[in-house]
């Protein structure tokens, strides 16, 4: 795998290297008597697992309003208007507000701690959900859940980059990514099978989505108080040597981190430069359809045919296996030929192809419905090459955390504007909502194309300047 570093760390004042090269780790491996290998199935196993599954649970926990939707809930709380989308958006205020806070709690407390307490908390606000009354009680539910689950991803990918060196991130962060696709596969199989609990215990059967995956949610977080691991210094289950490897390949450190603070200054620099303020668009415009499918894809299919509950929730299953499918695939090529550029543009080409399909075809559901599955397979299977494309373009821990709250907090406002684009009003057609889709899948192409020619023309000067202590941006 080619090397994936940026340049910007002279500017951000960082002079640390990540020792992240095979021949340093193999060399610290020997020196240590480590089993590289052996070691990196053991990390494996001990950090990614409890993480995909945390992730499952808060992506089910929040987008399974999607699922409720198409069952009585805005009879029973007498949603009105635009109050379903409301309901849908407020979630992404605090959402956005609180990741760079809750990743600054998750290094004060240890990550078993913190992510356990976050994972209890929207565990028990979705069990509230479903005893909820009126419009108030959602929005103070759904408020809440944006508070606890702001910290998941970013504090999730934190700790993934303190045990992997680069050339090994890639893979284990499209394996987390991947929860998201299961979390939406579940979910639609899971409502379909809960859809037929209508008036047990004398309560609808929206209530039961919200009540059975807060008790899930509360179990997974008992569980990850004893199983997520912490940092690689208080990680008990390695050995001395082990630990001393896994610092010296991957040039990380708990406390040297935090003895490398941001300083506002650096922060001026990093958007002084519009390749960093790219990262951010292109994510946000990767963000906008998928949780435009996540939200609205079951409305959207039940508006199609009229299918009845349990039809509309099986049916929003292929879309997201095929999307499943093509990350894999994505992730062993992109890794493969060392490059991302092509992977993304081609995935944002398949969602405005899809999105295309849907604003103007509106006779032939096999069409519609094949639309549906290219918006899925683009926009999920681009966003972990998007994410790994420019965090992995960033050297150093200044320029890399500042570059991974931006294009995250920044990225995630997408959610607000896909909550507002599917209007009850617009149904069956949306074309408000596919024309908004439309419009910022052409703004992400764009912008890829202008990252990609600010990362080559940035790669020459490098070359130019034969300057070894600058390496090149991946492209």
């Amino acid at each position: 795998m080619k090397p994936e570093l940026v340049t910007h760390e002279a500017e951000l004042g960082s002079s640390e290297k990540e020792v992240s090269s095979s021949g340093k780790g193999s060399y610290e491996a020997e020196r240590l008597n480590v089993d590289e290998k052996k070691l990196i199935r053991k990390i494996d196993l001990k950090v990614l697992p409890i993480l995909f599954l945390i992730y499952i649970a808060a992506f089910l926990d929040r987008v399974n309003i999607s699922n409720a939707l198409t069952m009585n809930l805005p009879s029973d709380l007498h949603l009105a208007g635009v109050q379903q989308n409301v309901a849908l958006t407020i979630f992404f205020v605090p959402y956005v507000l609180f990741e760079v806070p809750s990743n600054i709690l998750l290094k004060y407390f240890k990550p078993h701690i913190w992510l356990s307490m976050c994972i209890l908390t929207f565990g028990v606000l979705m069990l509230a959900q479903g005893f909820v009354q009126n419009y108030g009680g959602i929005l103070a539910t759904r408020f809440l859940l944006g508070v606890a689950e702001a910290g998941i991803f970013p504090g999730s990918f934190y700790i993934i980059s303190f045990w992997y060196r680069r050339e090994e991130a890639q893979k284990r962060f499209t394996f987390y990514w991947c929860s998201v696709l299961v979390a939406t596969m579940f979910g639609g199989l899971l409502a379909s099978a809960i859809a037929g609990m209508n008036g047990v215990g004398g309560l609808s059967n929206w209530r039961w989505i919200f009540i059975l995956e807060g008790i899930a949610t509360i179990f997974v977080g008992v569980l990850a108080y004893f199983v997520v691991t912490d940092f690689p210094e208080d990680a008990k289950w390695l050995t001395e040597d082990e630990r001393k490897w896994v610092i010296a390949s991957t040039g990380k450190s708990k406390d040297g981190l935090a003895a490398e603070t941001v300083q506002m200054k650096d922060i001026t620099v990093f958007f002084k430069s519009w390749k960093n303020i790219l990262g951010g668009i292109i994510y946000f415009t990767n963000i906008v359809p998928i949780y435009s499918f996540a939200y609205f894809a079951p409305t959207i299919i039940k508006g199609l045919l009229k299918y009845s509950t349990v039809q509309t929730q099986l049916h929003t299953v292929p879309p997201v296996a095929a999307a499943l499918a093509l990350a894999i695939i994505l992730a062993w090529a992109s890794d493969h030929f060392g490059i991302r550029m092509p992977f993304v543009f081609g995935c944002m080409c398949l969602t405005l192809v899809g999105t295309v399909i849907l604003l103007t075809v509106h006779t032939s559901f096999g069409a519609e419905y094949l639309g549906i599955c290219f918006i899925a397979m683009g926009a999920f299977a681009g966003g972990p090459i998007v994410v790994c494309w420019y965090v992995m373009n960033h050297s150093g821990h200044v320029s890399r955390s500042i570059g991974t709250a931006w294009m995250i907090s920044f990225g995630n406002t997408g959610g607000i504007v896909a909550t507002f684009a599917f209007l009850t009003t617009e149904a069956p057609y949306y074309s408000q909502g596919y024309s908004a889709i439309v419009a910022v899948t052409v703004v992400g192409l764009f912008a890829v194309l202008n990252y990609t020619y600010l990362c080559w023309k940035e790669n020459k000067a490098i070359a130019r300047e034969a300057d070894g202590g600058r390496k090149k941006n991946s492209l």
